[in-house]
């Protein structure tokens, strides 16, 4: 995990090829201190990372960002106003890569929209 204690997972399923995982974001976390106080939003790397989290623990293995061919950044995730994220996840190897399709969704609607690819890391 990049942040320690950032969020925790709340329950996790398999449907038709999809992946869900539902988090808990801890609204505490230091992180929001600086960004921005008074005013916290999650920054986005930070939600493209939870995705790449989201592949290492379905996949089984470390991985490394190599590229986003689409990355759409919906609405702010605001932990105070709604700190529960559904992840849906479509995750499958091609020519030894990871290839991620996503969407992060809280109650207020979607927050983001991802396709990355991820190389597969030595243990």
């Amino acid at each position: 995990m990049l942040l320690k204690d950032f969020y925790s997972v709340l329950n996790s399923s398999r449907e038709e090829g999809k992946y869900f995982t539902k988090l808990q974001i801890n609204k505490d976390h230091a992180i929001y201190e600086g960004h921005f106080p008074g005013r916290p939003v999650t920054p986005g790397v930070i939600l493209m990372h939870l995705f790449k989290e989201e592949a290492e623990r379905r996949c089984d293995c470390k991985l490394q960002f190599k590229k986003g061919s689409n990355v759409k950044f919906m609405a702010v995730v605001d932990p105070n106003k709604n700190a529960v994220l559904q992840l849906e996840s479509e995750i499958e190897e091609l020519n030894g890569e990871i290839k991620l399709k996503g969407i992060a969704r809280n109650s207020e609607g979607i927050s983001l929209k991802i396709n990355s690819f991820y190389k597969k890391l030595e243990s």
